[in-house]
């Protein structure tokens, strides 16, 4: 690459590289990429470096991923977050970015929202209701005693550490939704 070194003013020197000895951006790993492909869009569904696919795009357009500050902006993300967990058809890229967004709504809400503790008897019965299932179901798919599920849901019992893996297990939660806040 050729180079000028000029004198200025005050004894510096200024390096001034030959313009045309520049790698425009089209070059890639010492090749000019043809000049059909030079600067034209990528193909969909190809991942380019610094650029993706126009749903992953449109996305970013929506909701920026940067870390969430205000209720406003959480409530803005939840909405996001509810359209994608709502699709059964996400791409590589939608799922990538519906991640990131769900880890910045966690770091948000573990920061500034309060979760109050919900007992053991209120968490069964939102698990039943949510999933459809009746006590029997539960005794049958778990093996916890029909007596023990029925003082659990009265108020009477508390769940154990076994009830709570056994319970977890069977209606494909995480062991934490059953206690309360560390």
């Amino acid at each position: 690459m050729g180079t000028k070194t000029t004198r200025q003013s005050g004894g510096t020197e200024h390096v001034a590289k030959d313009r045309k000895n520049i790698a425009p951006a089209d070059h890639v790993g010492g090749k000019m990429a043809p000049a059909s492909k030079a600067g034209g869009k990528p193909k969909a569904g190809i991942t380019v470096r610094g650029g993706t696919d126009p749903a992953y795009l449109a996305l970013i357009r929506r909701f920026p991923l940067r870390p969430i500050r205000s209720d406003a902006e959480l409530d803005a993300a939840s909405e996001v977050v509810d359209d994608l967990t709502g699709r059964d058809d996400l791409s590589p890229a939608e799922s990538d970015y519906l991640d990131v967004l769900g880890d910045l709504v966690e770091k948000y809400e573990d920061e500034h929202v309060e979760m109050p503790h919900v007992s053991d008897a209120a968490m069964l019965r939102s698990l039943m209701d949510e999933m459809g299932v009746k006590q029997v179901d539960i005794v049958r798919g778990t093996g916890i005693s029909k007596t023990v599920l029925s003082l659990v849901l009265n108020g009477k019992r508390d769940l154990t550490r076994e009830h709570i893996g056994v319970l977890s297990r069977y209606f494909g939660v995480n062991p934490s939704s059953f206690l309360g806040p560390v």
